[in-house]
């Protein structure tokens, strides 16, 4: 007997006979009303009856035929176990529905979140995901049954963030679609009433109306902070770790799980690797002199390996801990009613840049910023450090008050 191939099936026509897999005895595809579709048929004879019965296993192409086949031997194994497959298929989805009369929300949301998690990258992405619904959602509808979900029920919940924290509300709202979808795909509901919430909320703002830059400092005012507040009295991990972000222009993470084999002294430069990334692409950082000179005062105090700003137990330290900083001391920004943020300095520098006659593609490069034109970013062939360095070290002076030394670490540091 012929083997079925996706060759034949694509051109089954309306007018053939059904086409035996012959593969799995008694699965064949049925011609659809149009030339490449079909329905899967298993026909068996019931060990419970004796009768020959006939079980709809999808159509094709939506079921492929690895998959007909699958289903249609798992139902030759159900056969030889003494049991009728489509009572089986009934008897399973009646315990689903049994199921859902209890299932809550909450706890079909943890099945979700267990079943996605091992496919995530990023454990804190795993972490948010179930923190934000626990935050927003379950305490409203954590303990109602999925099945007694309306498309009201998650819009009463969700209307007190919809236009005050809009974009979390869309990851929350994705979050609770990808729930029911699970519930719908283990056919314990029938339909995602998530997915007409929108019909029930007021409009959110666009994405551009919604963008709240972080907030930053206006780089005349960085050298005074500097001097007065990060060069005050001794030297700590916070103050030598904000002053080399802000020397560098380098995100916080980068900074904080920085390690002593990214460090070449020789040529003065910090290679992060692409996994510490954003964009997940290697990146080279001048290093100015007085960069080098915090890296040499850690350097005496970690013995140059591991992480270059270890916390007190030797990890890394938390996100946390320069914006603490930043909220102790009350470091305003140019919006006076926000406080300056860790990253708000990177658009200290990049306004710097620009007004200072550095050309946007030094200043972007610097930043590690992705290139979104195509054109431009094939014309990228180099990341034009050595250029990056002399606005790096013009950089580095004014942050430091213009001096190479006194102002630096080592003038602080006795």
């Amino acid at each position: 007997m012929a083997i079925l191939t996706d060759a034949k099936a694509r051109n089954l026509d309306p007018t053939d006979p059904p086409f035996s897999d012959g593969a799995v005895p008694g699965l064949r595809l049925e011609p659809g009303k149009a030339k490449g579709r079909g329905k899967w048929n298993f026909r068996f004879v019931s060990p419970v009856t004796t009768r020959r019965r006939d079980m709809g296993l999808g159509t094709y192409p939506s079921v492929s035929i690895t998959d007909a086949r699958k289903a249609a031997s798992a139902a030759r194994d159900q056969i030889r176990d003494g049991k009728d497959p489509i009572d089986q298929r009934k008897a399973d989805k009646a315990a689903r529905v049994a199921q859902s009369q209890f299932l809550t929300f909450e706890k079909a949301a943890q099945t979700v979140h267990h079943s996605l998690k091992a496919g995530w990258g990023s454990e804190r992405h795993a972490e948010n995901w179930l923190s934000s619904l626990d935050m927003y959602v379950f305490p409203e509808l954590g303990n109602r049954k999925v099945n007694d979900l309306k498309a009201k029920d998650f819009a009463e919940a969700l209307r007190p963030i919809w236009i005050e924290k809009a974009d979390t509300a869309s990851r929350v709202k994705q979050r609770c679609s990808a729930v029911m979808d699970w519930c719908i795909a283990q056919e314990i509901v029938e339909a995602n009433p998530v997915s007409v919430i929108d019909k029930l909320l007021p409009k959110q703002p666009s994405a551009r109306e919604r963008v709240r830059h972080q907030p930053a400092m206006p780089w005349r005012d960085i050298p005074a902070f500097v001097e007065e507040i990060l060069h005050a009295g001794k030297p700590n991990l916070t103050k030598l770790m904000l002053e080399f972000l802000i020397l560098t222009a380098a995100r916080s993470g980068e900074v904080r799980g920085m390690t002593w084999d990214e460090i070449d002294f020789e040529t003065n430069t910090w290679s992060v690797p692409a996994k510490r990334m954003k964009a997940k692409k290697d990146h080279r950082v001048p290093l100015a002199e007085q960069a080098i000179e915090i890296l040499r005062h850690q350097e005496k105090v970690t013995g140059g390996h591991g992480l270059v700003f270890p916390s007190l137990r030797g990890k890394q330290p938390s996100d946390a801990i320069l914006s603490k900083f930043l909220r102790d001391h009350n470091v305003r920004s140019s919006d006076p009613t926000r406080r300056c943020v860790p990253h708000g300095f990177r658009s200290s520098y990049r306004d710097w840049a620009s007004e200072n006659g550095y050309s946007r593609d030094l200043a972007e490069r610097q930043l590690a910023h992705e290139v979104k034109n195509h054109s431009e970013r094939a014309y990228h062939r180099s990341d034009l450090l050595e250029q990056r360095r002399v606005m790096m070290d013009a950089w580095a002076q004014l942050v430091c008050g213009g001096y190479l030394q006194p102002n630096n670490v080592v003038a602080f540091s006795g």
